[in-house]
């Protein structure tokens, strides 16, 4: 399995979301849809990503064509806090592609 490719969780609590392979970093659940009578402040609230840091089994993923190019340090799991602080780095690399635009696809509704 080659870092930095996205995964797509088959089982478990985050079944049928959207993973990077770095150590199994990924957003809890999907953004909406932004229309254009939005406020900015209601834009800012629904733009917010809750991300995640887990390990998993390469039985419970499924490989994507897609990769993004996100790197996160693999030693985070001996300490809580650089676990915490992983959650975060990870959270703010994230909402950092969503603002940009790039790789839309790993913040679209996985329809299955």
């Amino acid at each position: 399995m080659k870092p930095e490719k996205i995964f797509l969780v088959l089982v478990g609590h985050y079944a049928a979301r959207k993973t990077v392979i770095v150590l199994g970093t990924s957003i809890d659940g999907h953004l909406p849809k932004v229309p254009a009578t939005m406020s900015k402040k209601k834009i800012a609230k629904c733009s917010k990503i809750k991300s995640f840091v887990k390990v998993y089994s390469y039985k419970h993923l499924m490989p994507t064509r897609h990769s993004v190019d996100i790197h996160l340090n693999k030693d985070v799991f001996s300490d809580p806090a650089l676990k915490c602080e992983a959650k975060w780095e990870a959270k703010v690399k994230f909402a950092e592609r969503y603002k940009t635009g790039k790789n839309k696809w790993f913040f679209q509704k996985l329809w299955c």
